[in-house]
Parts: structure tokens; C-alpha cells; sequence
């Protein structure tokens, strides 16, 4: 485990850091809370999670969101909720990280996460082992990354 800005318990997977702060067994499955940190101009591919909500909370930085075709930006102090089965994703617009909260309700999400640090897997050349992955917690991948104002996916 990298020792980030999150602390010596941070993961860290294609330059995001990852710590859980409420595990799915903290809460009987009920939720699980990750703090993160994103880098300027990074974001995932478009994607769905099928039996979990996703609610971001915003604690430094700018992001774009897309949620079922509607694109918005969010900065500090704002939340963003995604129900479940709602194809979303987002892309740090500001020139600093972004540091949010993400709640998944229930929890289970950063197993995958996890998994990804483990194994280092890189976006697009390992698409179908990630594609593996989120398919045992249950999401998949819709899209492309939102692009970047020139055009570029990020």
C-alpha cells in the first residue's frame, strides 16, 4: 500500500487514491464509504452499477458529471446522488485533485477497486479483465471516459 495524502492504508489505482473509512462488514452490508482523490483530468469510462446508489460529496476540486445524458459541474461542498442502474460517470475539470466521499449503498463496491490496485490493470489495454471484475460487483462499462474540452477522451 502507497502512503498518500490519504494515509499508509490508501490504495491507489491509475493515479486515483483509494481509503475505505466504513467497510461493507463495518455495516453489515448496508453501505460502504471510500474517501478519494483524483487527479486533474482524470475520470472512468461511463458505466452503471446494478444494485447499488452512489452518492458523491464533493471536498476539493471540480467535476463534470454525466448522468444519463445531463452534464453538470460540482465543486466543493456539493453532492452528487446516482440511483442505482443510472449510466453516469465524471472527470476532474480543475487544474487540483479532486478529494470526495463516495457511499455506496449497500456496500461492496471497493472490493473492486481493490482488485484493480492488485493487479495494476491499466484503461483501455486491460478493458476485459476489468470488464471481469465489475461484472462480480455487478456493474458494467457503457462508454467512453467524458472527453476533454478538445475533443480527446481523458
Amino acid at each position: 500500500m502507497k502512503d498518500t495524502i490519504l494515509g499508509p492504508n490508501a490504495i491507489e489505482w491509475l493515479g486515483t487514491s483509494y481509503r475505505t473509512i466504513l467497510s461493507t462488514a463495518d455495516t453489515g452490508g448496508a453501505m460502504s464509504i471510500l474517501d478519494t482523490v483524483s487527479p486533474a483530468g482524470s475520470g472512468p469510462p461511463r458505466h452503471i452499477h446494478h444494485d447499488a446508489d452512489e452518492t458523491f460529496i464533493l471536498l476539493s476540486g471540480d467535476a463534470e458529471f454525466w448522468l444519463e445524458g445531463d452534464r453538470f459541474t460540482r465543486g466543493p461542498g456539493d453532492t452528487v446522488f446516482v440511483p442505482r442502474g443510472a449510466e453516469h460517470t465524471f472527470r476532474v475539470v480543475s487544474d487540483t485533485p479532486s478529494r470526495h466521499m463516495i457511499v455506496f449503498t449497500p456496500g461492496g463496491f471497493e472490493g473492486f477497486f481493490a482488485e484493480m490496485a492488485a493487479g495494476a490493470f491499466r484503461i483501455p489495454q486491460d478493458m476485459p479483465a476489468i470488464a471481469e471484475s465489475g461484472t462480480r460487483h455487478h456493474l458494467s462499462f457503457t462508454g467512453p471516459p467524458l472527453a476533454t474540452t478538445d475533443g480527446n477522451p481523458t
